[in-house]
């Protein structure tokens, strides 16, 4: 009985984990996002950079922050991380580009307003980053601990 109370356990938890983690992911896309346009207006305000640099730091560190964030709290994930960057770099390019092609698809091929377009964009673009996170950049991740630990009871407790 105690086997089938563990079984039980164990799928609750990857239930929660299938739960928690997206929105994990989310939470770490608002945090990139308040990061990225932090530095970017400050990069622009007090340090007095054009448009282009100001992007490409704001970018380049909510880009470092969404890698630390999702590793260690989304995925909890424990392998190398200088591969699992190189995997995040690449699943980046990927959801951008899957970004782009529905944004100019939206707005070029069907007539789409441009900020339509733009936020059409970015349902490919979270969805394609989240699969792509989960399955190659931190394969193997352990699902996030629920609020209690329920590795340690069975329903013999």
């Amino acid at each position: 009985m105690a086997s089938l109370g563990r079984a039980v356990l164990r799928l609750r938890e990857s239930m929660i984990g299938r739960i928690v983690r997206p929105l994990r992911f989310g939470l770490v896309g608002v945090v990139n996002t308040v990061v990225g346009l932090g530095v970017i207006f400050a990069a622009k305000a007090f340090l007095g950079l054009g448009d282009l640099a100001a992007n490409l730091l704001g970018y380049g560190l909510g880009l470092v922050c969404s890698f630390v964030l999702n590793r260690s709290w989304t995925f909890r994930h424990e392998g190398r991380a200088f591969a699992a960057s190189l995997r995040f770099g690449i699943a980046f390019a990927v959801a951008y580009g899957l970004n782009l092609v529905t944004v100019f698809g939206l707005r070029d091929a069907m007539g789409a307003n441009s900020y339509v377009a733009q936020a059409g964009g970015v349902i490919p673009y979270t969805i394609s980053f989240y699969l792509l996170s989960a399955y190659y950049v931190f394969p193997g991740g352990r699902a996030p601990a629920p609020a209690s630990d329920v590795t340690t009871r069975t329903v013999d407790d």
